[in-house]
């Protein structure tokens, strides 16, 4: 470590429009000197941020008093540049430290951050120690502290202290950034809370909703599915609920509140680990004798069988993005909602703002995308599916018509898809971040305005007009010559830990572009973190999709030594010139 920190690069400063959860005060790097400090630049829709959000914890806590974490908040979407929506998000996650809103992207461009989430260590002196793309490096943070908490402590330089962070008042109210709801038989409704950690059964008798009863204990339940009748006849359990942060499937018995885990050892799942962890499962339902899976945090389609226990993938490569065909091939970008019916399953896909279905094709079940253009296109267009954006949609719900309902959450907006004309429509707008919708052969749809806070009727026939608005993330292109580059991911092993090659290669990369013909060779997926590509000059501007993956183990190789998943997608913009760079650089992780 002493021979890499000594050519030094002084940190840049913080640059944003605010500061939450400080009370008020603006930080500096000044006011935060004498202490290690980590950045953790997030956006509130990626679920590998709120993966990273929660790996921290352990990490505030262990080095309380020589350790400022500070959250740079820098959008991928339009609506997560609004202040109250980043504002809602930070309580919605329960962040317990600064949050430094960057909505230019100021700062974020400052420390070359190139993927959602990178986080960078700060020594306490203001120099850049290191710097990660992707989850599963916090241990490597946590291995330097331990390195180096004790040398800046004898060098005089680092100062013990409090935490500049200043807890937001609570808000009162029976529920708490609700997700979805369901119908129980009895009527009533039973609510997936996200942000209070509970089921909350809702009665409507009165035509007010009264609070029937609370089911506590869970972390963060963000699905629901009540099981048919027979099923429920052979198990203990009523309805079965993704409780996405426990990174578990819970069933719950109505009559008595009892629970029991049916799927996830309580570990976030990584590359390896087969069945028995899971990784953020945001929804389930009921299609083909099976409770179905949204699982969000690796993109991908599960099942779990309520009669044998069986937890099977199904659906998607773990690669993110938007790619149709067999379930084993089809690439998601963070499935967060399920809707069957009857032969189809209807699915959000929020990242790719894209609503896709699995239908089957000639005997085989099949990804198809009806609205969505990619990961980084999004808007509020109606029209034909082909022309029609949405951005970031977390609900859905089939009508009576058998047309489809999208919660558009970022867009503020209930949708619809009218699979007999290929359209899109907007029913209405202005809403608080729909997440959840319940249409049960009413006149009205049942919408879960999330950061509201609330449950809110629309008419079915009720229309709207969409803004006509198309955006494009934004993100500085990368050009590069034609013919042949190279393509470099860089990566350390943190003090104390080595490259896993006991059972084969222990990096790997995955390459593919849009278009596709963009790539002449280089693409696909191979050991290794450098790779040949050559590019095709006729095709013009496009992106590169990279996906890399390095493993490494501590150190001794003794019994039960720690052995550690890094990885992360970037998403290159390139654009050929005459006179690009012959070589990209993508840091996946290592000391400066």
């Amino acid at each position: 470590m002493s021979e890499k920190r000594r050519v030094r690069v002084r940190a840049p400063e913080l640059v944003g429009r605010g500061w939450l959860n400080t009370g008020g005060a603006d930080l500096d790097l000044g006011l935060l000197r004498g202490r290690f400090v980590v950045l953790d630049f997030w956006t509130s829709g990626c679920v590998n941020c709120l993966h990273v959000l929660d790996e921290m914890r352990p990490l505030e806590e262990k080095y309380a008093d020589a350790l400022v974490v500070v959250s740079v908040h820098s959008p991928k979407f339009t609506h997560e540049t609004d202040a109250d929506a980043l504002a809602a998000a930070v309580a919605r996650n329960g962040i317990s430290h600064p949050v430094l809103d960057d909505p230019e992207l100021t700062t974020w461009q400052a420390y070359t951050a190139r993927a959602w989430p990178t986080l960078v260590l700060i020594d306490p002196e203001g120099y850049v120690l290191a710097q990660y793309a992707g989850e599963g490096h916090v241990h490597a943070i946590d291995a330097i502290l331990d390195e180096l908490v004790g040398e800046y402590e004898a060098r005089g330089t680092l100062t013990r202290g409090r935490s500049p962070y200043v807890a937001p008042e609570p808000e009162p109210g029976d529920l708490r950034f609700p997700a979805t709801a369901i119908r129980l038989p009895s009527g009533s409704l039973l609510v997936a809370d996200a942000g209070s950690g509970s089921l909350v059964e809702l009665s409507l008798a009165s035509g007010t909703e009264t609070v029937v009863r609370r089911y506590e204990g869970f972390r963060e339940p963000n699905g629901l599915v009540l099981l048919p009748e027979h099923v429920r006849a052979a198990v203990s359990y009523d309805v079965v609920v993704a409780d996405t942060l426990a990174h578990q499937l819970i069933g719950v018995r109505l009559a008595d509140g009892a629970r029991q885990v049916l799927a996830g050892d309580g570990r976030q799942w990584m590359q390896g680990d087969g069945t028995a962890s899971l990784s953020s499962p945001w929804d389930v339902d009921w299609w083909r004798d099976r409770v179905w899976i949204a699982m969000a945090g690796i993109h991908q389609l599960w099942t779990y069988d309520p009669a044998t226990g069986d937890v099977e993938v199904v659906a998607g490569t773990t690669n993110e993005g938007l790619i149709d065909g067999p379930l084993a091939d089809a690439w998601f970008s963070q499935p967060s909602r399920l809707a069957p019916d009857g032969d189809t399953l209807w699915l959000a896909d929020p990242e790719a703002s894209a609503l896709r279905r699995v239908v089957e094709r000639d005997g085989d079940l099949v990804v198809e995308t009806v609205v969505g253009k990619g990961l980084f296109d999004f808007g509020f267009v109606d029209g034909p599916a082909a022309d029609a954006l949405l951005q970031h949609p977390l609900g859905l719900a089939v009508l009576p018509d058998g047309s489809v309902a999208i919660a558009d959450t970022y867009n503020g907006a209930v949708r619809r898809y009218d699979p007999a004309s290929d359209a899109v429509s907007t029913l209405v707008a202005g809403l608080s971040e729909p997440s959840g919708l319940l249409c049960d052969g009413t006149s009205d749809v049942l919408v879960i305005e999330s950061s509201a806070h609330r449950l809110t009727r629309v008419p079915l026939g009720a229309t709207a007009v969409a803004s006509g608005a198309s955006h494009t993330t934004g993100r500085p292109t990368t050009e590069v010559r034609a013919g042949e580059i190279e393509l470099a991911v860089a990566f350390t092993p943190p003090p104390g830990q080595h490259l896993d090659e006991r059972y084969g290669p222990a990096t790997r990369l995955v390459v593919t572009s849009t278009p596709p013909a963009l790539l002449r060779e280089g693409e696909g997926r191979a050991a290794g973190l450098v790779r040949r590509l050559v590019l095709d000059p006729a095709v013009g501007d496009g992106v590169l999709h990279v996906a890399a993956m390095a493993a490494s183990c501590d150190d001794g190789g003794d019994v039960g030594a720690a052995c550690h998943v890094h990885q992360q997608d970037w998403g290159v913009p390139v654009r050929i010139t005459s006179d690009g760079a012959a070589r990209i650089d993508l840091p996946l992780g290592g000391t400066a």
